[in-house]
């Protein structure tokens, strides 16, 4: 668990959501956020929704891994004979409760990228500022082609099925960006991450980093059965359409 873990307060934060985020949550422009954990639900909706989450999480990532095995192969034979390096790329996450796990991705960049980052200060000021890299020279020809069609991702099904992740959530941060969501942190860690959410469906890479925060935030206190049926079939749409990515 990082030390900067922290609960969040009882302050109250009003966020104005554009039309699309409100079209997902159901509720009014402004929404309010109270108390640590505080949610709408009864304790008995709670407990349904999280064994009936955790249950399709499972039943979904063993089916779709299978369904997709040839696809698998696939990309893990290109991704070998066009680049030196390893098939998966694992990349330290923090989990629900401050737990660090690796999360899972194809390949997509060369194999020294984290050396190219550190000795451009150019590109490490930009990481260090959005945590992304627009137009990023470390990015191969077939890692842009999975990025923009998101199928550097579907490793993360094996997240999903070991229990570090869930299918609809907030993103999966690392240890530096917890800084960012303030005395929200707690309310971010009470849930597992997700493969997909708010943020993948509300304009992805064209979204600002603050408002990444404020769509992660939303989630987690409005998040239902409803909300995440929703969000998935968005998804697919998303995924389909090639929308935000990069």
């Amino acid at each position: 668990m990082p030390d900067n873990f922290t609960i969040s307060s009882n302050k109250v934060v009003r966020l104005n959501l554009d039309p699309g985020v409100r079209s997902l949550v159901d509720e009014k422009s402004q929404i309010v956020f109270e108390g640590p954990f505080s949610t709408s639900y009864s304790e008995t909706y709670q407990a349904v929704y999280i064994l009936t989450k955790r249950g399709f999480d499972v039943v979904f990532s063993i089916v779709m891994l299978i369904l997709l095995l040839p696809l698998f192969a696939l990309i893990s034979i290109l991704i070998k004979v066009s680049s030196s390096g390893p098939i998966i790329f694992r990349h330290r996450r923090i989990g629900q409760f401050g737990e660090e796990f690796d999360c899972l991705k194809f390949r997509t960049m060369v194999d020294d990228a984290e050396k190219l980052l550190k000795k451009d200060p150019h590109m490490r000021r930009e990481f260090d500022e959005k945590f992304k890299i627009d137009k990023d020279p470390r990015v191969t020809r077939l890692g842009d082609f999975l990025r923009r069609s998101s199928l550097d991702e579907l490793p993360q099904l094996i997240n999903i099925l070991r229990g570090n992740m869930t299918l609809i959530g907030p993103r999966p941060v690392i240890e530096r960006e917890l800084v960012r969501y303030s005395v929200h942190q707690g309310k971010l860690l009470s849930i597992k991450p997700g493969l997909s959410g708010l943020w993948q469906v509300s304009g992805r890479s064209r979204t600002t980093y603050e408002e990444r925060v404020k769509l992660d935030l939303t989630y987690v206190e409005k998040r239902c059965f409803w909300m995440d049926i929703r969000i998935f079939f968005k998804t697919i749409i998303t995924v389909l359409q090639g929308s935000g990515a990069r």
